[in-house]
């Protein structure tokens, strides 16, 4: 941690890969400070930002299967499995995390903390949050709003570990009830305790990416250039009832709401919910809608977003998350890409950072770790 960092430092000491993507075996060890990796396409670099990712709840950076993150030429084929090992340094002091495929019947993913099988993947979000930047990132704002349901859920999972344990049984309430509907099962019980299942839960979703966004606005409103300002809106349902009446309300209308449109839903009418929530965003320093913005403008306010609310977390769980940035300056300009370096070094967070070209990171000086990355070695 720098004298003028902002928070303690986070931050993964230790990294040890095996049979992940294109890397055999990996053992790496990094202090807090920023870390770039640089090297050609296709050497692995993003690979390596993806098995960081992994340390977090969900299904990482490229939301993979488990099957298709085994090594491509493993043993065992695709039947194979894979493991990653890292010490991770947090306001708490150092834990041991540990995930992998089980390649058995199961065929799930394995957490262990500090050497004890986890209940859930979920735990990890009690230990460490991490949020990325990734060019497929690039058209968030253009394409469908799952990307960007998913871009603000993982903002949410710093603020509200719990969240994710609220997607995952809100979302698997939802698969049931609409395959009852669809298959005509005659069981309105079964139907009403789903139904139920998702009101507690869905407004808890609705809540959280409600009190997020509110909070990024805030702290939004306060940057300043090279950086744009964007403002955030919610287009959902359950969120614009929020606005007017209180949760346990918000739970019972969509307890009506569910009950009173079964048959319309069992005939393929869309069901209502946080599903179809949808994230908005305008770019407040040119008055236009960020899907209107140029690539670069676009990449610009996506910083602005993931560096505010990695200032909301430190303030509020005393460290920010772990910071996952592939080919971040790929569409920055030299101002801009100073700029977010000095920012990084600020936060105190430990940053990832990959790239083609060495030359583009050289205003972090001597305060970043620079690897290369070549023919599945690191130097």
């Amino acid at each position: 941690m720098s004298d003028t960092s902002l928070f303690p430092a986070i931050g993964v000491s230790r990294l040890v890969l095996t049979d992940f993507r294109s890397w055999s075996s990996l053992q790496l060890e990094a202090g807090m400070a920023p870390v770039v990796l640089t090297g050609a396409n296709g050497s692995g670099k993003t690979n390596l930002l993806e098995a960081l990712s992994f340390l977090a709840p969900g299904r990482g950076l490229r939301r993979a299967r488990l099957q298709d993150v085994t090594r491509s030429d493993h043993a065992m084929g695709m039947q194979g499995g894979w493991g990653i090992a890292a010490t991770v340094h947090t306001a708490d002091g150092p834990v041991d995390l540990g995930t992998g495929r089980d390649p058995g019947p199961s065929d799930r993913r394995v957490v262990r903390i500090n050497g004890i099988n986890a209940r859930s993947q979920t735990e990890l979000g009690d230990i460490v949050s991490i949020v990325w930047l990734t060019p497929v990132m690039d058209r968030l704002f253009t394409e469908s709003p799952s990307g960007r349901r998913r871009f603000l859920d993982r903002l949410v999972f710093g603020l509200y570990p719990g969240h994710a344990g609220h997607l995952s049984a809100y979302e698997k309430a939802l698969r049931q009830r609409t395959g009852l509907l669809r298959d005509n099962v005659n069981d309105p019980a079964w139907i009403a305790l789903l139904e139920n299942t998702m009101a507690s839960h869905g407004v808890a979703i609705a809540a959280a990416r409600q009190d997020i966004t509110t909070r990024l606005n805030r702290a939004l409103s306060r940057v300043a250039p090279p950086f744009p300002r964007p403002d955030l809106g919610l287009n959902g349902w359950l969120e614009s009832l929020l606005e007017d009446h209180p949760a346990t309300d918000v739970e019972d209308l969509f307890r009506q709401h569910m009950c009173q449109n079964r048959r319309q839903e069992s005939a393929g009418m869309p069901a209502e919910g946080p599903h179809r929530t949808d994230l908005k965003v305008h770019n407040q320093s040119n008055s236009q809608p960020a899907a209107r913005c140029s690539t670069g403008e676009q990449k610009a306010l996506l910083l602005s977003i993931l560096l505010a609310q990695a200032r909301i977390q430190g303030a509020q769980r005393g460290t920010a998350p772990l910071l996952l940035l592939d080919e971040v300056a790929a569409h920055l300009d030299a101002q801009r890409r100073e700029a977010l370096f000095e920012a990084l070094i600020a936060l105190g967070a430990q940053a990832w950072l990959t790239g083609t070209d060495r030359a583009l990171f050289e205003p972090f000086g001597s305060r970043a770790q620079f690897f290369n990355v070549s023919d599945g070695q690191l130097h």
